[in-house]
């Protein structure tokens, strides 16, 4: 998978695993995504990932890395216009 396939496919995961807001976002913590078995077996680099889709502005976080354990509460939020495309 490319990284632009990826980021694709990061968006699915994270309609399938968070809430949609009332704005039509999706928020999910990175905990959840990080310990869900299906996103474990499709992303071999899932902090990588998520920061490219964070540069490229398809979703939003707080810091620039995200580590399991200590950022497990931190929220992403896919937005809006990314959620509907």
């Amino acid at each position: 998978m490319n990284v632009e396939e990826e980021v694709q496919r990061l968006r699915q995961e994270i309609m399938r695993l968070g809430k949609v807001q009332e704005d039509g976002s999706y928020k999910v913590t990175f905990g959840t995504l990080f310990n869900d078995d299906e996103c474990a077996n499709i992303f071999e680099a899932l902090v990588g990932t998520l920061r490219a889709a964070k540069r490229r502005k398809v979703l939003t976080y707080e810091g620039e890395l995200l580590l399991q354990g200590v950022h497990d509460n931190v929220e992403i939020t896919l937005s809006p216009a990314s959620a509907a495309s």
